[in-house]
């Protein structure tokens, strides 16, 4: 299995059965990442190493203008998308293999964690991950240990208060906050007139 076949399969959101090519794939790609990740967080390394290591780790080229503070964890890297201007604080953890975009301008707080796979509820199948992508609009705000579950999608502009779970989308131009979040009122502000 190739990198392209099974970006296709989680793009269909298709079930990654435990066994499968898929699955072993998976894993195998996730050592790789883990592989990055550890040199990323072993030492000091500055702002253009770190954006090395993440285009290592995407397999794409990262903006000169993103920020990434260590330390940071990912388990696959390689459905990864940060758009420019992006800043992630201390701790965070994204777990990719679903599919993570990140949009300009969006602020990522300390300790925050994005999850883009579910399990089989079957106990049967409890080694079956289901696949959802995360996607996070422009100039987003994400305060710190905010958690997004799979399927989420984070309309611009929006705020997140710290220690928020997002189970459903979030509109762009509000602000959330709560477990599970909840609309808490309007920014105020137009994020598509940057």
């Amino acid at each position: 299995m190739e990198l392209q076949d099974f970006l296709a399969h989680v793009d269909r959101r298709a079930t990654i059965e435990g066994g499968s090519d898929e699955h072993a794939f998976m894993h195998h790609a996730a050592q790789a990442a883990l592989r990055v990740v550890a040199e990323l967080n072993t030492g000091y390394r500055t702002p253009q190493e770190v954006r090395a290591l993440l285009t290592r780790l995407t397999g794409r080229a990262v903006d000169e203008s993103v920020t990434v503070f260590p330390p940071f964890y990912c388990e696959f890297g390689k459905n990864l998308t940060l758009g420019a201007g992006v800043f992630v604080n201390m701790g965070c953890r994204f777990q990719d293999a679903g599919g993570i975009t990140i949009g300009d301008g969006t602020l990522i707080g300390h300790g925050s964690t994005i999850v883009t796979l579910n399990h089989g509820v079957d106990p049967a199948r409890r080694a079956d991950m289901i696949p959802a992508p995360v996607v996070i609009g422009r100039s987003v705000w994400l305060g710190a240990s905010v958690t997004v579950v799979p399927g989420v999608t984070i309309g611009d502009g929006a705020i997140v208060g710290a220690g928020a779970v997002v189970t459903k989308d979030v509109p762009a131009n509000v602000i959330v906050a709560g477990v599970p979040a909840r609309l808490i009122r309007s920014t105020g502000f137009d994020a598509s007139n940057p």
